[in-house]
């Protein structure tokens, strides 16, 4: 679904649920219950879709074969997806940490959302969770196996928490996700969670995307809007929204708005 690839798409930061070793309190109905709360605040505040993560769930396994993500997380996302889609009436996505962007997939088409995110999509990275690869091959596949085309395909670029395993040239990366790997969006981030991007990186993602869509993955407030919106079609915020700008408190929506009002009439025109 393209057009909820544009705009402020807001995070849920999903908290630790059973069976993480974070987890203290709560259950599975206060993971669902956070997940309701955030997304209505976003929708409060204007945010133009909303991603969900499992965010609290770290360390998290790579999300291959040989170290999937428990069926019970995946099931517990997969609820939380439907009940942000209930809550906040817009667009929903989903990304299931670190990389399992094949049950991102398969929740996004039971709950009927609208895209994922993948932070490996190709070529190799070298991060906390060790080793890992891109998966384009079977991505696809697997989404037209379910019928499910209309999932929009976020990939990243220069992800987060990690190093390429070879010195691939950005444009490079930028090519094969979009054009080899098929995905519909990239996205380019700073070096981890709410850190700013490198507006050099930014306009070289840009340059080298043309027409495809780029989205700010993370680090986007008020303060860096006119410099970098322009660069972009919208931008993914987690942190920034919070109370405080604080990861682990709930979202405000006088924040939302307030960075909503700044990227307003901003974004790359199309």
């Amino acid at each position: 679904m393209l057009g909820a690839m544009r705009g402020l798409i807001g995070v849920v930061h999903l908290p630790a649920m059973p069976g993480d070793p974070a987890h203290r309190s709560g259950g599975f109905a206060g993971v669902l219950e956070h997940a309701r709360r955030d997304a209505e605040r976003l929708a409060e505040g204007g945010a133009d879709a909303v991603i969900v993560e499992n965010f609290g769930s770290a360390p998290f396994p790579k999300g291959t074969p040989e170290q999937p993500t428990p069926p019970h997380q995946i099931a517990a996302i997969t609820l939380a997806v439907a009940a942000c889609r209930a809550a906040s009436g817009l667009p929903v996505g989903v990304n299931v940490l670190r990389n399992d962007v094949r049950a991102a997939i398969g929740i996004a088409a039971a709950a009927e959302a609208s895209f994922v995110r993948v932070n490996v999509h190709v070529g190799a990275y070298v991060t906390d969770q060790g080793l890992i690869e891109g998966r384009a091959f079977e991505t696809l596949r697997y989404r037209r196996e379910l019928g499910a085309e209309a999932i929009a395909i976020l990939a990243d670029v220069r992800v987060k928490h990690a190093s390429p395993l070879a010195p691939v040239p950005v444009a490079v990366e930028v090519e094969d996700c979009l054009r080899r790997g098929g995905a519909d969006a990239v996205v380019v981030t700073g070096a981890g969670t709410g850190k700013p991007v490198s507006p050099a990186l930014l306009e070289e993602v840009r340059s080298a995307a043309g027409e495809g869509r780029v989205l700010i993955g993370s680090g986007l407030d008020p303060d860096r809007a006119e410099a970098l919106a322009p660069l972009a079609d919208g931008a993914i915020v987690g942190t920034w929204l919070k109370e405080g700008g604080d990861v682990r408190a709930p979202i405000d929506p006088a924040r939302v708005r307030m960075l909503r009002d700044a990227t307003a009439g901003r974004w790359r025109s199309r």
